[in-house]
C-alpha cells in the first residue's frame, strides 16, 4: 500500500484537504483524532502520561484533561516532545493495522507534525498544506475560540511552512476553496499515475 503524509501548520486547512481526498475515494487516517482516542483508551499510555504529568493529566472520568495539558505543553517544547514520545509508538502500530484493511491504491495519514517527529521517510509521498499566517490565525481563533497569542504559541511549536514546503513532494496553497479542490484533484491524478507507472516497471 502506497502511503501519503498530509501535513501543514495549524490553521492551514489540513482537515478540509483530507475531506476533499476522501471524497475522491482515498482513505484518510487522521492522526490527531486517533491519538486522542488512544490517550483515552490505552492503559499503558495513561500510566505513562500520569507518570510524566501527574494525576491531573486525566479527569475523574478517566478522560484526558486537555485544558490542563495545553497550558503546559504549548509553552514547553520538551513537555510536548514527551507526549509525542509516549503516544507516537502506539499510534504508529495503530496506523499499520488500519492500513492493512484499506483497499484503495493509496492511503493518507493527516498529521501536523510529520517533519517534527522525523517520520517523513515512512511515507512514499508528502503533501504539505499552506496558507497565509494571518488567515491561519483567524481560522484557529474561529474554530477553537483561542486567543491570537495562544495560536501563535502553538505555531512556534511547529516548523515554519516554508521549510516544510521545500521537503514536500506536493504543496497545496489553501486560500480559495474552489482552487484548492482543483489542486487536490490534480495531485490525486498525479499520485495514481505514479503508482501505475511504478507497477508497469516491475
Amino acid at each position: 500500500m502506497i502511503t501519503v503524509g498530509l501535513t501543514g501548520g495549524i490553521g492551514s486547512g489540513k482537515s478540509t484537504i483530507a475531506d476533499f481526498f476522501n471524497e475522491l475515494g482515498v482513505p484518510v487516517y487522521v492522526a490527531d483524532i486517533e491519538a486522542k482516542k488512544l490517550m483515552n483508551t490505552s492503559k499503558s499510555i495513561q500510566k505513562q502520561m500520569i507518570a510524566e504529568f501527574g494525576v491531573e493529566a486525566y479527569g475523574d472520568d478517566n478522560q484526558l484533561n486537555r485544558a490542563f495539558l495545553a497550558t503546559i505543553v504549548f509553552n514547553d517544547k520538551n513537555k510536548l516532545a514527551a507526549i509525542n514520545n509516549i503516544v507516537h509508538p502506539k499510534l504508529a502500530k495503530h496506523f499499520s493495522k488500519w492500513l492493512k484493511k484499506q483497499k484503495a491504491p493509496y492511503a493518507i495519514q493527516e498529521n501536523a507534525i510529520i517533519f517534527e517527529n522525523n517520520t517523513a521517510e515512512k511515507f512514499d509521498y508528502i503533501i504539505t498544506v499552506t496558507a497565509p499566517v494571518e488567515q491561519r490565525i483567524k481560522r484557529v481563533i474561529k474554530r477553537d475560540s483561542s486567543t491570537k497569542a495562544e495560536v501563535i504559541a502553538r505555531m512556534k511549536n511547529q516548523w515554519d511552512e516554508t521549510k516544510k514546503n521545500k521537503l514536500a513532494d506536493f504543496v497545496i496553497h489553501n486560500i480559495n476553496l474552489s482552487d484548492t479542490k482543483k489542486q487536490v484533484k490534480f495531485i490525486h491524478k498525479k499520485i495514481v499515475k505514479l503508482i501505475i507507472d511504478k507497477k508497469a516497471l516491475k
